[in-house]
């Protein structure tokens, strides 16, 4: 098999349903999805050599990766609704898996800064590009069907990243990096 069809020559792409533009808001919310991947890609290799501390993590990251890969391929489906792979159940288990983690965190009183060690930062990163991704799926689902689980299950893994960045710091023995200019906001 080839790897270039050159099909897309032309600045189309094909989605389940059709062909559309390669700049078409559905292929824009699963290109940011994918995007996100990379990125927890990029995470789980920060995590290589600490499979110790990070045996739990690495194993949701993996989930999720995959989860992301079925964001993407319900949102590529354009035209009258399909059967969605991504569902409730799976928002519902990232909110478990935000509560579990979070009771290792120390109380929130400032904003936080991304940062602090480079798993931490490279979840950061995660979050924002996930957070870009929320906002692509939002335009989108105000034109065309989509599911809405996808969009539910992006806010909820923003959630997740903050919350396991904040974990990296502490196992890391790192202090969160917080915005020093404002005051105390979460009481």
């Amino acid at each position: 098999m080839r790897i270039y069809t050159r099909t897309g020559d032309e600045g189309k792409t094909s989605v389940v349903g059709g062909r559309v533009a390669k700049d078409d808001i559905r292929v824009e919310a699963y290109g940011t999805v994918d995007e996100a991947n990379a990125i927890v890609g990029e995470a789980i290799a920060y995590l290589d050599g600490h499979e110790q501390r990070y045996t739990d993590l690495i194993s949701d990251l993996t989930v999720i990766q995959h989860e992301l890969f079925d964001c993407g391929g319900d949102l590529a489906q354009a035209g009258k609704k399909r059967d969605y792979k991504v569902t409730a159940k799976h928002v519902t288990r990232l909110e478990e898996w935000i509560d579990r983690y979070d009771q290792e965190t120390t109380e929130i009183k400032r904003f936080i800064l991304p940062g602090g060690s480079a798993i931490s930062a490279s979840l950061h990163k995660a979050r924002v590009v996930t957070r870009r991704a929320e906002r692509r799926v939002v335009t989108l689902s105000r034109e065309e069907e989509s599911n809405d689980e996808v969009r539910r299950y992006l806010n909820r893994l923003s959630d997740f990243f903050f919350t396991v960045a904040r974990v990296a710091n502490k196992r890391e023995g790192r202090l969160d990096v917080e915005y020093e200019r404002g005051s105390d906001v979460f009481r």
